[in-house]
C-alpha cells in the first residue's frame, strides 16, 4: 500500500513538529551522538530557510520543532547568504543554481531527510557497521502558532521529565530549554518567540520568564500512572523567582495527538489547512476537526485512540 503524501503548506510560513525514531534496538543514542545531532541541527538551520523553535533528543529518538519559510518568501541575495555560510565566499557560485537551492533549502522534506542521513553516516562511520539508522521516515504534524505553539513545545520540553530522567526540564543537556539555560542560546540557535509573540509580549527575556512558567505549571500537575512529572518544592522554588531564569495529561503523559495528528490548533485553523491539502488524503469522505480531551480549545485533523 503507498504510503500516503506528507501534510505541507508549501506558500506560507508554516510550523511543524517532527520526530523520528531509530530502528536499533535498546538506546542507542549516547551523550556523543546527542551532542551531534544537537550540532547538525544547528548547522541546517544556518542553511535552510528555517526557524528552530525548541528540541528534544532522547536515547532513542527525537523531536523537533520549526518553522519553514516557503519558497517565494525567498530572494536570490538569501540563497547567496545561505551558500557562502555552507561553502565560505572562495567558492564559485552559479546562478543556474538558484532555483535548485531556493526550492531545497525551503523544503521541510529535504531539511528531514539531510538530517536524518547525515546523521546516519556518522552513526554508522562511528561504530563501524552499515544499514538503516532510522525506523522510517520521519513523521510530522503542522502546528498552529501562539497557543498551540506553546502547548507543543512544553510538551516536547518536558520529554526528559516523564520519562524520570531529570526532576528540571532545564537540567536536561539535550533539549530546548537546557540550551537556553545551559548555553544562553549560544549563537542565537533557537527562535525566542515561544509563542508568545502573537499575544504581544514584545521582550525576548520576559517571553523566555512566560514560558518557563507555563512549562513548570503544565509539568508540576499530578496525574495517576507511572510518568514522572516536576516536582512541587521545585515548582514552588520558582514561583518565587518569578520564573526568571487541567493539562497535566497531555504534558506529563505521552500524547499521540502532539505526534499523530496530521494538524493541531484552533477548529478554524484545522479546518482551514485541511481545506489545502485534503487532495492528498484517499478517503473521499470530508474530515472533520476533532477536539482533544484535556487540551480546551484545541483540535486534530485526527481522531486517535491513546
Amino acid at each position: 500500500m503507498p504510503r500516503s503524501a506528507r501534510i505541507v503548506i508549501p506558500d506560507e510560513p508554516a510550523v511543524y513538529h517532527i520526530m523520528s525514531r531509530t530502528a536499533l534496538d535498546g538506546f542507542p543514542l549516547g551523550d556523543v551522538e546527542k551532542d551531534f545531532l544537537v550540532d547538525l541541527i544547528r548547522r541546517l538551520s544556518r542553511i535552510y530557510f528555517v526557524e528552530i523553535f525548541g528540541y528534544t533528543i532522547m536515547s532513542n529518538h527525537f523531536h523537533l520543532l520549526l518553522r519553514m519559510m516557503p519558497e517565494k518568501s525567498i530572494s536570490d541575495e538569501d540563497v547567496k547568504m545561505h551558500y557562502e555560510r555552507l561553502y565560505g565566499k572562495d567558492k564559485i557560485f552559479l546562478d543556474g543554481q538558484i532555483p535548485f537551492l531556493k526550492h531545497k533549502w525551503t523544503s521541510l522534506s529535504e531539511f528531514g531527510k539531510e538530517l536524518k542521513q547525515t546523521f546516519s553516516r556518522y552513526y554508522n562511520k562511528r561504530h563501524g557497521r552499515r544499514g538503516f539508522f532510522w525506523g522510517d521516515r520521519f513523521k510530522s504534524l503542522i502546528v498552529e502558532k501562539g497557543e498551540t505553539l506553546i502547548n507543543c513545545l512544553a510538551y516536547i520540553d518536558l520529554n526528559p521529565v516523564r520519562a524520570g530522567l531529570v526532576a528540571k526540564p532545564e537540567d536536561y543537556r539535550w533539549n530546548s530549554i537546557g540550551y537556553h539555560a545551559q548555553q544562553k542560546n549560544k549563537g542565537d540557535f533557537l527562535s525566542l518567540d515561544f509563542g508568545l509573540k502573537e499575544f504581544g509580549v514584545l521582550d525576548a527575556k520576559e517571553r523566555l520568564r512566560l514560558y518557563r512558567k507555563f512549562l513548570y505549571e503544565a509539568g508540576a500537575i499530578k496525574t495517576s500512572g507511572k510518568k514522572k512529572g516536576i516536582e512541587q518544592n521545585t515548582v514552588e522554588k520558582e514561583r518565587k523567582k518569578g520564573y526568571r531564569f487541567t493539562r497535566a495529561d497531555r504534558f506529563l503523559h505521552r500524547t499521540r495527538y502532539f505526534t499523530d495528528s496530521g494538524i493541531i490548533g484552533s477548529k478554524d485553523f484545522v479546518r482551514q489547512q485541511y481545506s489545502r491539502v485534503k487532495d492528498l488524503f484517499q478517503s473521499a469522505k470530508e474530515k472533520k476537526p476533532k477536539p482533544i480531551s484535556g487540551l480546551k480549545g484545541l483540535y486534530s485533523l485526527k481522531r486517535l485512540t491513546e
